[in-house]
């Protein structure tokens, strides 16, 4: 995705719908498409070869142009046509939501690692919210230690959950599977193989630790402050 030509969002939608044929269909879509740009991920760590973060960011790429493809096909798609068993509609749907679930959670991910100077501070608001909802902050890594443990080729997430008004930790298996509603995630774990077995092999629990001893804490006490807003609109 190196490109140095800028286009505005309205372009980029309109030369994927061309190279798509949905301009000559004839079809009147809705002109819901969007367009998510790939943020620039600089990893300065040794827990992970550069082999490894290479393909990881390639890989967020891939996801990335996927993503704006499908949005951009869903603009012409049949809806007339949608149903359960096959359709064009529910395919594309799905597809969506696997890719934009990747997308940002790899983002996520990447911006919450690779922090050589990594510390968080007893006084922090992530801190002291995750010693309020866990009991201790240790009990809170012990419990999203297990659930990267748990995972199946996906995730562990600290998220904040507006149902109960309360951060908790959560199993995520490939993109879209176990994934609660009204969830804001503050810290991201990514834990498929890809992002591991080249430089740990099968001991997740090395990787999880050396992940964990990294944590860029000033993103995620970041995304606790707009948690904490959110929780406050939502009550």
């Amino acid at each position: 995705m190196a490109n140095n030509k800028k286009f505005s969002k309205g372009d980029l939608i309109q030369t994927i719908r061309e190279s798509l044929g949905l301009e000559s269909s004839g079809e009147q879509g809705l002109s819901e498409a969007f367009v998510v740009d790939t943020p620039i991920f600089n990893l300065q760590t040794d827990l992970l070869s550069e082999k490894s973060r290479r393909a990881h960011l390639e890989l967020l790429e891939g996801y990335v142009e996927t993503l704006n493809r499908v949005s951009a096909e869903l603009d012409g798609v049949d809806r007339e046509g949608a149903n359960a068993n096959d359709s064009r509609f529910r395919s594309l749907k799905i597809d969506e939501a696997y890719n934009l679930n990747a997308a940002f959670l790899h983002g996520l991910y990447f911006d919450n690692i690779a922090d050589p100077h990594s510390q968080i501070t007893m006084d922090s608001l992530v801190y002291i919210r995750l010693e309020r909802d866990f009991g201790t902050f240790d009990a809170w890594q012990k419990d999203f230690i297990a659930c990267a443990m748990s995972a199946r080729n996906g995730w562990a997430v600290t998220v904040y959950n507006t149902f109960l008004n309360r951060y908790m930790n959560v199993v995520v298996d490939l993109h879209t599977l176990n994934v609660p509603f009204a969830c804001f995630p503050v810290a991201v774990l990514d834990m498929w193989e890809h992002a591991y077995y080249r430089d740990y092999l099968n001991d997740k629990k090395t990787y999880i630790f050396a992940m964990m001893k990294e944590f860029n804490w000033e993103k995620i006490e970041e995304r606790v402050q707009k948690a904490e807003k959110i929780g406050k609109a939502t009550k």
